[in-house]
């Protein structure tokens, strides 16, 4: 076994020399190892038969888009894929998404934030994004979830969608996916009405602990609910 068998290896594909040693350069330094394609075809091929722990997937490649890479090998791939893009279209933001990617990053990017996306969807995969006991309990019988003991005041339509998003930390869904969660057959809810729902979570959050804000907003995608940076002060549990 090699050395670069022993480190967490990153694929980045990407047909841009500079942006693609910028973003080697900077995972290197974070201690991980990054391979490099710069064609969507060989991406696939590649993923495939050495499948990485990680994707950073730029949008436009030769070959073959983003996006098509995206479907083409979730076929066979469950890892993170990171989508990199400069247009900024929210059409092409969504198709990203459906496409199954985890999350997207438009151009020109902070290679730092980059870097904390990178870790945090490596955090998830490999189990280490909770305290353990876990600080959120969920009562799926009676709509209910619990941040350290407190049980948050939740309508129904705000349980589903925080259910949704406490499921997958670090994917941004849409609003047409935040919505489509929501299974209301006797309300009218538009997509607009996402954003009230969320306001009103981070509302019902903060009265648990006014320093915690885990729901972020992607500009002209949706949201997504944010791992922790570390363990949460410890509070009692309140018994109901």
């Amino acid at each position: 076994m090699n050395g670069r068998d022993n480190k967490t290896r990153v694929l980045v594909v990407e047909d841009d020399p500079k942006i693609a040693r910028l973003l080697v350069d900077y995972l290197e330094a974070e201690g991980l190892f990054a391979d490099v394609v710069a064609d969507g075809l060989v991406a696939v091929n590649f993923i495939r038969h050495e499948p990485p722990s990680l994707v950073l997937l730029d949008l436009m490649l030769p070959g073959m888009n983003g996006v098509a890479v995206c479907r083409t090998v979730r076929a066979c791939y469950s890892g993170p894929i990171i989508m990199l893009t400069a247009r900024i279209e929210e059409i092409d933001r969504l198709m990203g998404l459906d496409s199954g990617a985890d999350d997207y990053v438009c151009k020109p990017f902070s290679p730092r934030e980059v870097m904390a996306r990178v870790k945090a969807q490596l955090r998830r995969v490999q189990g280490r994004v909770t305290t353990d006991p876990d600080p959120w309990a969920i009562d799926e019988d009676r709509f209910r979830i619990a941040w350290q003991g407190h049980w948050l005041d939740l309508t129904v339509l705000e349980f589903r969608m925080f259910r949704l998003l406490l499921g997958k930390p670090g994917r941004v869904f849409s609003r047409a996916q935040l919505l489509n969660s929501l299974h209301s057959d006797d309300r009218d809810v538009s997509d607009r009405a996402i954003d009230s729902h969320v306001k009103n979570l981070r509302k019902k959050i903060q009265v648990v602990d006014p320093a915690f804000d885990c729901i972020s907003s992607v500009y002209g995608v949706g949201y997504r609910f944010e791992i922790p940076a570390g363990p949460p002060e410890e509070k009692p549990v309140l018994h109901t």
